[in-house]
């Protein structure tokens, strides 16, 4: 059983976060979907080059695991014999960051120093030695050239190349030149391939994108909500491997105020392992503190910062919303805008394709992020 101090449990309770933030090892067994997504993946990367699952664009709101499921693919793909940049957040200069993380990750694939790679003399090939450019090509040439003399080098190693950007955003120039490369590379029939993640609706405006049509061929895959049965089965495992005591009752409450959210899953376990006494017990009041303060963080990590991307008239149309229980109907959430339905049919559909809302049957709509509608209810209070 648990025993000890507050220290004892903060211990205990980072234990949790690991097990939780890293939810997909845990929790592959019962997640079906998740595990196919992987195992999609690795099949691609096991393919031929050029192959379709070898380029992947994973599409989640805020919270939905996005970022732990490309950390999950790197650790897979390098198993496998892959070079892996690690998830890049789209920003200037990412592909400056991504040529470095493969010229790193590659050094140490190789062996120390990068002895084995053919051609390592001083100035072969645009190399000093191993994966290191000389001082001209770092000097005069574009991170485009480097990426490219780099996955030409480890594909003549037996290597494959693995690029994963996370947050992807709209019209970038720095992911249009990142996949102007990727074209040519796969056109090379080098071993590369690339994963990447964001919100629905910045994937959507990128894919509408002359440029980055490339990416209508990618394998898009949409993340769900987490089934309740999968998340109960995780806490059960969980909490009996951190002698945590709490019933089947808690159990499903905690599960049901997850709403199928892998953050939420996070905090609400951190929260209930922080409340549990010294000898492990839950009580219905540890319960109930655990599960507000995760609502409040999540409002705060995650509700907020939906907001934050959105038009005044974008969060006008959620506010309306939020006055309704469970869905709302188009028409009237018109009405309390002092708008017409066409109107109102413009920002049902951008909140729509940025995953904010989702559509229950004809004219209505509902939240698809956890407790976006009461941090709505109390929003003009602020």
């Amino acid at each position: 059983m648990l025993k000890g101090s507050n220290r004892g449990s903060v211990i205990i309770s980072m234990r949790f976060l690991t097990m939780g933030g890293g939810y997909f090892k845990a929790l592959y067994s019962e997640d079906f979907e998740r595990e196919q997504i992987i195992d999609m993946f690795l099949r691609g990367l096991e393919s031929e080059p050029g192959n379709r699952d070898r380029a992947v664009v994973m599409l989640g709101q805020r919270g939905s695991g996005k970022t732990v499921l490309l950390w999950e693919l790197a650790d897979r793909a390098a198993e496998l014999g892959y070079v892996v940049a690690t998830p890049t957040v789209v920003s200037d200069g990412m592909l400056e960051r991504i040529v470095e993380k493969v010229q790193d990750a590659g050094e140490r694939a190789v062996g120390e120093g990068a002895a084995h790679l053919s051609g390592a003399s001083v100035g072969a090939f645009g190399f000093s030695v191993g994966l290191e450019f000389t001082r001209e090509v770092n000097d005069t040439k574009t991170p485009a050239y480097k990426l490219t003399k780099l996955a030409r080098r480890l594909t003549e190693q037996g290597l494959g190349v693995l690029i994963l950007i996370d947050e992807l955003q709209a019209n970038s120039e720095d992911v249009r030149r990142l996949v102007t490369v990727y074209q040519e590379l796969v056109g090379e029939r080098l071993n590369i391939a690339m994963a990447m993640a964001g919100l629905p609706g910045a994937v959507s405006e990128v894919l509408n994108d002359r440029v980055l049509a490339f990416l209508n061929r990618a394998r898009r895959v949409p993340l769900p909500p987490l089934a309740r049965g999968d998340i109960d089965a995780f806490f059960a495992r969980a909490f009996t491997q951190l002698d945590i005591e709490i019933d089947g009752a808690k159990r499903a409450a905690a599960v049901v105020a997850t709403q199928g959210s892998p953050y939420l899953l996070q905090l609400i376990g951190h929260n209930i392992v922080l409340r549990a006494d010294d000898e492990g017990r839950v009580s219905s009041k540890a319960l109930a503190d655990a599960i507000a303060a995760s609502e409040a963080d999540f409002e705060s990590d995650v509700c907020r910062t939906t907001l934050a991307a959105l038009s005044d008239r974008d969060v006008d149309f959620l506010v309306c919303m939020a006055q309704d229980e469970r869905e709302s109907r188009i028409s009237v959430i018109a009405e309390r805008m002092g708008v017409s339905d066409d109107y109102a049919q413009k920002y049902r559909r951008r909140l729509i394709d940025a995953g904010v809302i989702e559509p229950v049957r004809r004219g209505y709509v509902r939240f698809a992020v956890p407790y976006l509608d009461a941090h709505l209810r109390t929003y003009d209070e602020r």
